[in-house]
């Protein structure tokens, strides 16, 4: 009779435990900003550009980097409308991102070591400070085709991605 007292005692004992949670918040250490919108000016019937040569503005997009070497800047240049009047013909898009100011010289780098996809363009964030980034978004329609009257809008994408 006593072996079993001395088991059932051990299985009572064991069975306590607790569950404690730890909980923490992550805040970026990099901010994204439009400084300055965009704005489409037509040279031509057939064509919609942020060059400023032809009245259009760049977009400025600026990057607050806390910490070094931990971020990449991301930026899309457009490649379709997000809304426009009804368009029945291609449109030919061509774009660039480029490094406008700074606010440390090291991170003149950043505009040779740049990767270019497709229209998306990357930035290692290797240097703590802010820089500016400028694109430059030019739309043709069709061939030799007007653009229809009314409001066009297209979007630039930035992201700050956490290596």
């Amino acid at each position: 009779m006593l072996k079993y007292t001395v088991v059932a005692s051990l299985l009572a004992t064991s069975a306590i435990a607790a569950d404690t949670t730890i909980t923490g918040t992550v805040q970026s250490k990099c901010g994204v900003y439009t400084d300055i919108q965009g704005v489409y000016a037509q040279p031509t019937p057939d064509v919609l550009t942020t060059d400023p040569a032809n009245g259009g503005v760049k977009p400025i997009i600026r990057y607050d980097v806390a910490q070094a070497d931990y971020y990449t800047a991301k930026i899309t240049w457009p490649n379709s409308f997000s809304s426009s009047p009804a368009l029945n013909d291609v449109v030919n898009w061509t774009g660039e991102v480029t490094v406008s100011q700074v606010t440390d010289p090291l991170m003149s780098d950043y505009e040779t070591n740049k990767l270019e996809y497709n229209n998306v363009t990357e930035f290692d964030l290797s240097v703590a400070g802010t820089v500016w980034f400028e694109v430059t978004s030019t739309a043709t329609y069709g061939y030799d085709r007007s653009l229809p009257a009314g409001t066009y809008t297209s979007l630039v994408i930035a992201e700050c991605i956490a290596n």
